[in-house]
C-alpha cells in the first residue's frame, strides 16, 4: 500500500508527519496550500468534507482526524513498538492521553488561533475575549502535561511512543503564548528531546518551518 500525507507546514499534520519520520516507511507528502484555500476545493473535500488537514491515504483507504490516523499508523506497523500491545493497562493508558490530547488540547487551539470566527462578525472585543480564555485553557493543559513528564522522558514514562508526536506538536503552538510550553520545568528538556530526534529534524527541514521551532 502506498502512503500519502496531505499536509500544511506547522498544522496538525506534524503528527502523522513526525510518525511516519520515525516509522521509517515510505510515503509522499502532498502539499495543501492553506494560502490558495486548496483545503476548500472540490477535489479536498471529496477526501474530508469537513476542510481540514490533515488526511491520510493508505492506498484506497482514505482517512482523516490526526488521531484516527495515529491509531492506524501503530495498528498497521505493530513491529515499530509505538504503542503498548492492544488489550493491556498499557494501551488504556495510551488511548486516554491520544483521545485527552486530541479532544480536550487540540480542540481548544482553534479558540486561540481563530478567536474570531467564535464571534460575531466584527465583535473583536469578543474575540479578544474567547482568546484570552483559551489561552489561559491552555496554560492550564500544559500544566497536566508537565506533570505527567515529570514521571519519566516521555508521555508514558520510559518509553517513546506515538504520543509524543502529539505532544511536540501541541506544545510548539503554544510558542507565541504569553507563557509558553518550553517555559515549564519539564517540558522544556522534553521538547529538546524531541528536538534532538532525527525524525523530527526531518520534518523540520521537509516542511521548512523557521526557527524558533518551540
Amino acid at each position: 500500500m502506498s502512503l500519502t500525507l496531505h499536509y500544511n507546514p506547522g498544522s496538525a499534520s506534524m503528527t502523522p508527519h513526525l510518525l511516519l519520520r520515525e516509522l521509517g516507511v515510505p510515503f509522499t507528502l502532498q502539499l495543501v496550500d492553506r494560502a490558495q484555500n486548496a483545503h476548500k476545493t472540490p477535489a479536498y473535500l471529496k477526501l474530508n468534507p469537513n476542510g481540514l488537514i490533515p488526511v491520510l491515504q493508505d492506498g484506497g483507504l482514505v482517512l482523516y482526524e490526526t488521531a484516527a490516523i495515529v491509531l492506524h499508523l501503530v495498528d498497521t506497523h505493530p513491529q515499530a513498538g509505538l504503542a503498548p500491545a492492544v488489550g493491556t493497562p498499557e494501551r488504556a493508558e495510551f488511548y486516554k492521553w491520544l483521545v485527552w490530547l486530541s479532544s480536550t488540547v487540540q480542540a481548544m487551539a482553534p479558540h486561540y488561533f481563530y478567536s474570531d470566527r467564535m464571534v460575531a462578525p466584527g465583535n473583536t472585543a469578543g474575540a479578544a475575549e474567547v482568546k484570552a480564555q483559551a489561552e489561559a485553557r491552555i496554560s492550564s493543559l500544559m500544566d497536566q502535561i508537565d506533570a505527567r513528564l515529570a514521571t519519566g522522558p516521555w508521555m508514558l514514562g520510559e518509553r517513546f511512543s506515538a504520543l509524543d508526536p502529539y505532544t511536540f506538536m501541541l506544545c510548539r503552538w503554544t510558542r507565541g503564548m504569553t507563557r509558553p510550553a518550553r517555559t515549564l520545568p519539564h517540558i522544556g528538556p522534553y521538547l529538546q528531546r524531541m528536538l534532538a530526534r532525527p525524525a523530527t529534524q526531518a520534518v523540520l527541514a521537509a516542511e521548512e518551518l523557521p526557527a524558533p521551532w518551540v
